[in-house]
């Protein structure tokens, strides 16, 4: 999440929102990251994702630097949009995914900006109800499967955004000092235990182990489709 500097204005107009909408497009086939849902508000927004090539530093940079530069293109105006870096929180896959989806498709709800979050244009909730097509970068099917349901997921999802936000995810974000994890405490413990304070730590062999090689991807396809 970010928001703009001096909680001043980062979206103006359509126009700006398809700009974000365009770098994050941008950021998805270049850097491999896959978005869970989204929400752009006038002055911040909100991404859930993932980073299989654990590579977030290097795609914010992108999203908000890119972004940035269309900014001052758009506004005729130079220097930062910005207040400052990104704030991350690592998000435990489950339950959780799915609490924070809701949480992220309520904000124009809970802003008092539109009376149904369905109505909302520029966040990925009228996509998971079908309302449009989603678009390549946005992966409604993990979010869809920790429903624990096996058909109709766009109507049992409207049903379980409906519910509002948990007890949960609420205390999480009325903390003035945001913990940077929201998950169980094994999580927290796991985090503790193997965290990395430099981005130099992580060496580009530690890197490849995170990808598969030529001669798996070739293999695993050839079992799937039964050739050689």
């Amino acid at each position: 999440m970010n928001r703009g500097r001096a909680r001043q204005k980062i979206f103006h107009s359509a126009e700006y929102f398809d700009a974000f909408v365009k770098t994050v497009e941008e950021a998805h086939s270049r850097f491999g990251v896959q978005l869970l849902s989204y929400c752009l508000m006038s002055n911040h927004y909100h991404l859930l994702v993932k980073t299989p090539e654990a590579n977030l530093d290097r795609v914010m940079r992108h999203i908000n630097g890119v972004y940035t530069q269309r900014y001052n293109r758009l506004k005729n105006t130079d220097g930062l949009s910005f207040r400052g870096r990104y704030k991350a929180i690592l998000v435990e896959e489950g339950s959780y995914q799915l609490h924070l989806s809701r949480y992220i498709h309520l904000n124009p709800l809970e802003a008092k900006m539109f009376s149904k979050p369905e109505d909302y244009p520029w966040s990925s909730y009228p996509a998971y109800l079908g309302h449009c097509k989603p678009p390549d970068w946005l992966y409604c099917p993990e979010i869809y499967a920790q429903l624990g349901v096996k058909s109709r997921f766009k109507e049992k999802y409207r049903a379980f955004v409906e519910l509002g936000v948990d007890e949960e995810i609420k205390q999480f974000y009325g903390k003035g000092n945001i913990m940077p994890y929201l998950g169980s405490e094994a999580l927290r413990d796991r985090i503790y235990k193997h965290r990395k304070t430099d981005d130099e730590d992580v060496t580009k062999e530690a890197l490849s182990c995170l990808r598969p090689g030529l001669d798996e991807i070739t293999a695993r396809v050839g079992e799937v489709f039964g050739v050689e």
